[in-house]
């Protein structure tokens, strides 16, 4: 039994159940036991693998669409270059790198980071010195704001809701015989949808899904700028339990090691997206990752780079390109949203918003 699964097995013990979104909460970010206070989760020795740590074209090329917007705004400065959850730093870095090429740009960007886990800062200390370290948004300094959450939604803790015959119950975490299982409260919640769901259908929220959007939305509305969001979810209506566990690039139980293995659920794309717009936010997408990158130029790019690889190289790259654009990959499972100021010229590679 993992320190924190014995911590909360104890926390059961005197004040009763617990909902999934508190389970997920201790399990990621306990002050001495959390999944990301404890170590480094990234990479092929970790629990899993992002994005930016299979190409560096992912970097390259989020950074590449920030310049084409910057240019666009009539290249303003000060711009806050804001990353949540930057894993290592590695995409950050990447997108800096790409940007140099761009006179005026470099010098114009505050990098900031939101990061909690003390293992991953010292990385990201590593890979990029000059950022500035916050907790929340709060802290960053008013300005234009270029904002990027790539694989930070989907470890938000959430709550899960089953259908029942008189209603909407929350899932809870209870202990029998000194082991954690999964069960059901009384059924009371905040409203949810009746029609079209069946007894034992699952329903998910993320309450800090809605205060990250509504912190971007503060920012964007005030100075303009943009906010990325790319994730792993889903973007058409629908219910089932998404709640799932990674260690060592395997999956797990998700009550079997709290603190030692990766916690998230899939992003709620079309309720990212109604929040948005409620605060009055241009939406663009979602788009899947694949169309974004081939629209943002991953081929060119990979052609660029193999033309001066050595076989093994482009053997690599080729196999990068797939797994990040790839329908049946990254390409499909994960979506990219784009949030901007309304009334300001649309991304490149999104279609403008619907009018009112």
């Amino acid at each position: 039994m993992t320190a924190l699964k014995e911590h909360i097995v104890k926390l059961i013990g005197r004040q009763g159940p617990i909902t999934v979104a508190h389970y997920m909460e201790l399990a990621l970010t306990h002050p001495e036991f959390g999944y990301y206070i404890s170590g480094d989760p990234l990479g092929s020795e970790g629990d899993f693998t992002t994005s930016p740590e299979i190409s560096q074209m992912f970097g390259e090329l989020i950074g590449l669409f920030f310049v084409d917007y910057w240019l666009g705004m009539g290249s303003p400065s000060p711009v806050h270059f804001v990353e949540l959850g930057p894993g290592r730093g590695t995409l950050m870095a990447d997108a800096l790198r790409a940007i140099e090429v761009v006179p005026g740009l470099r010098e114009a960007l505050k990098v900031h980071f939101i990061e909690v886990s003390p293992p991953l800062m010292e990385a990201q200390k590593k890979a990029v010195p000059d950022a500035n370290w916050h907790n929340s948004m709060d802290d960053i300094p008013p300005g234009v704001s270029f904002i990027i959450a790539n694989e930070f939604f989907d470890c938000l803790p959430i709550r899960q809701f089953v259908k029942t015959d008189p209603g909407w119950a929350e899932r809870m975490i209870d202990v029998e015989d000194g082991e954690l299982v999964l069960g059901v409260g009384e059924a009371s919640g905040p409203p949810l949808p009746e029609g079209g769901f069946r007894p034992g259908d699952i329903k998910e929220a993320s309450p800090q899904a809605a205060f990250w959007i509504g912190a971007m939305a503060q920012r964007l509305k005030a100075a303009g700028g943009l906010a990325l969001i790319i994730d792993y979810g889903y973007d058409q209506p629908g219910a089932g339990d998404t709640f799932q566990a990674v260690k060592n690039h395997q999956p797990v139980g998700v009550l079997a090691e709290p603190g030692v293995s990766d916690l998230t659920a899939h992003v709620d794309f079309l309720n990212l997206v109604e929040k948005a717009e409620n605060l009055g936010l241009a939406v663009y997408g979602p788009l899947s990752q694949g169309n974004f990158l081939e629209n943002i130029g991953i081929e060119h790019r990979a052609g660029k780079l193999l033309d001066s690889a050595n076989q093994k190289q482009k053997k690599q790259i080729l196999s990068a390109v797939d797994r990040l654009v790839s329908p049946e990959e990254m390409g499909g499972l994960f979506k990219v949203l784009c949030l901007g100021k309304k009334n300001t010229v649309p991304p490149a590679s999104f279609s403008p918003p619907e009018a009112d």
